[in-house]
């Protein structure tokens, strides 16, 4: 058990790692917090939301959506919570950008937390103070940037994940060490998904490794300005495919990997390609599709990573070296058409 504190801008964020969920009541009092989950979670794990006021939504990211915040507000407003009132996430990636939204905007702003339940949500979802939601198929097109007060880590959770929600969730890892950490990416390629599955010290090390990893970036470049961008490398095509194809979150994300892969060839000269489509093969992640070029390109060119005519694209100059090149849009949908 381990408890690190982070300082960012305005505010700081403690993340309790390798802990469990019966610690939640040392860190929020129950009498004055609401939990908020999906079903899946709830129905896997209902004994652990004993004694706690919870809202249960339906889970998956089409409800990722406004109707589902109003829905929440209406329920917080129906329960009297207050400005005293504590919001805490125990789901993946959908519950937690909902809480943290709605917390967010809810009074202008309540204390909120997360116990991420998913590997994705675990190494990235729950990090960084990004909240929000899905505007039709313009993904996380609306929300905020605030800080979680805390984030707590209890690995018992992952027992009941499905095995492509563990395969997801390995896309986001793979994307930490190609940007920022050979020797991650080395070490994945030696295990598999069987070992961090078998092994509970090996996916709790590798948890605390990427979460550490990501928060160190965030950190720097709260509100992405510079380095936090590289966060982003295979989102630009991901989160385009994402939406139009109803891929989950991770397997669109190694698709934008393997296409980022080859801009770079042309960009940076970046020559390792096989072994980055490699690795997320042995993840069981997709990595070539075909897919209509046109239509994706017209949902990327909405990025928000687009600052006028170009697109902030984050490419590697070699595996755990990422850079961000700005592309103009002429130039990135000759790209794209060509992938």
């Amino acid at each position: 058990m381990k408890k690190l504190t982070y300082k960012f801008s305005n505010s700081s964020t403690d993340i309790y790692l390798a802990y469990g969920i019966s610690h939640l009541k040392k860190i929020t009092d129950p009498s004055s917090t609401i939990l908020i989950t999906d079903r899946n979670v709830y129905n896997a794990h209902a004994k652990r939301f004993k004694d706690w006021d919870t809202i249960i939504l339906k889970p998956g990211e089409e409800f990722k959506v406004q109707a589902t915040v109003d829905a929440v507000i209406e329920k917080l407003i129906e329960m009297e919570a207050d400005r005293e009132t504590t919001l805490v996430g125990i789901g993946g990636g959908v519950i937690t950008d909902i809480t943290g939204y709605v917390a967010s905007v809810y009074m202008r702003g309540i204390r909120f937390g997360f116990l991420p339940t998913s590997v994705l949500g675990l190494v990235d979802a729950s990090i960084g103070g990004k909240n929000g939601i899905d505007a039709g198929v313009y993904k996380n097109m609306v929300g905020v940037i605030r800080q979680p007060a805390f984030i707590l880590h209890d690995m018992i959770f992952l027992n009941s994940l499905p095995q492509e929600e563990w395969e997801n969730g390995f896309a986001e890892v793979i994307k930490h060490a190609c940007i920022k950490d050979s020797a991650m990416f080395n070490e994945l390629e030696t295990n598999s998904l069987k070992t961090y599955q078998s092994k509970q010290k090996s996916i709790c090390e590798l948890v605390q490794k990427n979460a550490i990893l990501k928060t160190k970036v965030v950190q720097k470049d709260e509100f992405e300005k510079g380095e936090r961008r590289l966060l982003n490398f295979g989102h630009t095509v991901g989160h385009a495919l994402e939406t139009q194809y109803e891929l989950l979150h991770g397997q669109a994300i190694a698709i934008g990997i393997t296409y980022a892969c080859h801009i770079s060839e042309q960009l940076t000269g970046f020559k390792q390609t096989e072994r980055v489509v490699g690795l997320l093969e042995r993840y069981n992640l997709p990595t070539y599709a075909s897919f209509d070029k046109q239509k994706v390109f017209d949902v990327l060119k909405m990025d928000k990573k687009r600052e006028r005519k170009e697109m902030n694209y984050v490419l590697l100059e070699r595996i755990g070296k990422g850079v961000v090149k700005k592309i103009p849009l002429k130039q990135l949908e000759k790209f794209i058409q060509y992938l």
